[in-house]
C-alpha cells in the first residue's frame, strides 16, 4: 500500500503498450461499489475472498495485461502461488517505512486500513504489515527498491528485468 503499484504499472502500461488493469478497480466495478465501501459493508473476509475469485477470472482470460494488486494480495489464501503460476514478471516494489508513511498520510482517508490508525501510530502499523507480509513479498521474481525514485526510473528498471 502506497509503494506505487498503479502509477508504475499505468506508466509501463504505456511504455509497453499493454494494458493495465488494476485489481482494486476490478473487483469495484464487479460489485458496483468502492473498496472503502466493500470493508465496511460486506467486511474484509468477503473481500479477500473476492480478490481471489478475481485473480482467477483475470487470468484465466490469459491476457497480456499489466496487473496491479493491493499490497495484502499477495498475503490471502493462494494468492501468490495464483499469480506465481500464471506469470514470470512478478515485482515487489519495496519502499522504506519513513516514505510510507509520508504517502499515505496524506491519503489516509481513502485506505481502509489506515484510516482510522493515529498519525503517531502509522510507522508501527506500516512496520507491523511489512513484517508480516515480508514472508509472501520475497516470493516475487524481482524487488525493486522504489525509495526516492520517481515512476520513470522505476519503470526503466522493471523493463529491464522482464522476462
Amino acid at each position: 500500500m502506497g509503494s506505487g503499484k498503479s502509477t508504475v504499472g499505468r506508466e509501463l502500461s504505456k511504455c509497453l503498450k499493454i494494458n493495465f488493469l488494476d485489481l482494486d478497480d476490478y473487483i469495484e466495478k464487479k460489485h458496483k461499489m468502492s473498496i472503502s465501501e466493500i470493508f465496511s459493508k460486506k467486511g474484509e473476509i468477503f473481500f479477500r475472498k473476492e480478490e481471489t475469485k478475481c485473480l482467477q477470472e483475470i487470468f484465466e482470460k490469459n491476457e497480456d495485461i499489466i496487473l496491479s494488486t493491493g499490497g495484502g494480495t499477495p498475503c490471502y489464501g493462494e494468492n501468490m502461488n495464483i499469480i506465481l503460476q500464471n506469470t514470470p514478471n512478478v515485482f515487489y516494489l519495496n519502499v522504506s517505512i519513513p516514505e510510507l508513511v509520508n504517502r499515505l498520510q496524506k491519503e489516509k482517508e481513502h485506505r481502509p486500513l489506515v484510516a482510522k490508525i493515529k498519525e503517531e501510530d502509522l510507522s508501527e502499523f506500516i512496520g507491523k504489515h511489512l513484517f508480516e507480509r515480508s514472508f509472501f513479498y520475497a516470493q516475487s521474481h524481482h524487488t525493486i527498491l522504489v525509495t526516492q525514485k520517481d515512476a520513470k526510473a522505476v519503470v526503466n528498471e522493471i523493463k529491464t528485468k522482464l522476462v
